[in-house]
């Protein structure tokens, strides 16, 4: 005890002999106070966002009042979902995916599940048709739309390296990642304008949130859709316009190739049903604007990764180097079973 007490005054009688030293330690003693009062309230806000604040209300949005949302990509998995449940909360719903069969299917189950209106049409967002989207805009140019849930995408069929990514799978997903979300958002917006209210749901991935080897084209593809969500919703914001990008790690679809769901992979119910409750909350998200991750397993998992070693980190790159490199393998020698028992 003694010991520690003499250097703590050697210490101190070294502070007051020199003031440069006394300074800086008082800045970087200060600088440690402010960021862990910062890392507090990021921690407070996320448990609050998580388990007890609720997000806006759909009725804001005009749910059971005649208000339509038009949901692409809609005829299967996480898009199935948000129809599904937006019919629900009284939304009429415009469908629009690739297969008309699916289509109509789920437009008669939510025709008899929820007696509001529907209608359908079916577009291949690669074709990259100009007559689709006019056929799109002639669709809802009498419809009360007022929110939009941009869900259509598409992924690598396998990981693979970025110099051996087919050509046609490259345009494939930057034409249905962004260019068929940008247009078809941009069909949208003046209607959502004219009501001075609306919401704009684009679906982001945790594959562009950290940077992706062997997923490269689709990394790069969900990463943009971040950039140009933040800058959207802040000029559509003083209109009335919500405008966010819904993040999530894997959910059980065809696209993830997960059928069996878990803690940290919900099935798409409850990962639309957290989307829907938490409109407005950040959660996992916390200090990135216009964004938000709904569900509670993958925002406590986005909060730790950019709290510990950050998304940006050699680490984290290799890690997901080091994954996708392994279902690689996998697949390609699941691949060559199938080809060697035709």
């Amino acid at each position: 005890m003694a010991f520690s007490c003499a250097i703590l005054d050697a210490y101190l009688s070294i502070l007051q002999s020199n003031k440069i030293l006394a300074y800086s330690s008082l800045l970087f003693a200060s600088i440690g106070l402010v960021k862990y009062v910062f890392f507090g309230l990021k921690l407070t806000n996320l448990f609050l966002q998580l388990f007890i604040l609720s997000g806006k209300s759909l009725k804001k949005y005009g749910a059971g009042k005649g208000a339509w949302a038009l949901v692409t990509g809609a005829s299967d998995g996480i898009g199935k979902e948000f129809s599904l449940q937006l019919g629900k909360a009284g939304f009429n719903i415009v469908l629009v995916s690739r297969t008309e069969s699916k289509l109509v299917d789920l437009s008669s189950e939510i025709n008899g599940k929820y007696g509001v209106e529907t209608k359908v049409l079916p577009v291949d967002f690669a074709e990259n048709k100009s007559s689709d989207y006019a056929a799109l805009a002639a669709l809802i140019e009498p419809l009360d739309v007022t929110v939009l849930v941009n869900n259509v995408g598409q992924s690598h069929s396998i990981p693979v390296p970025f110099a051996e990514v087919d050509d046609t799978e490259l345009t494939r997903i930057i034409t249905i990642n962004d260019l068929a979300t940008l247009k078809v958002t941009k069909l949208v917006i003046p209607k959502l304008i004219a009501k001075k209210k609306g919401l704009i749901l684009t679906m982001g991935s945790f594959g562009g949130l950290f940077p992706t080897p062997y997923l490269s084209v689709y990394s790069g593809s969900k990463s943009f859709l971040q950039h140009w969500s933040s800058a959207l919703a802040a000029e559509l914001k003083p209109k009335g316009v919500d405008v966010e990008l819904v993040l999530s790690y894997l959910v059980t679809s065809a696209m993830s190739k997960v059928r069996k769901a878990s803690t940290f992979i919900p099935n798409p119910k409850t990962f639309v049903a957290s989307t829907l409750s938490s409109i407005g909350l950040q959660r996992g998200a916390q200090g990135r604007p216009a964004t938000s991750t709904p569900h509670w397993s993958h925002a406590i998992f986005q909060f730790f990764v950019e709290n510990t070693v950050g998304i940006w980190s050699d680490f984290v790159s290799n890690q997901n180097l080091q994954m996708h490199i392994a279902i690689r393998k996998r697949a390609l020698k699941k691949a060559e079973r199938e080809k060697k028992a035709l």
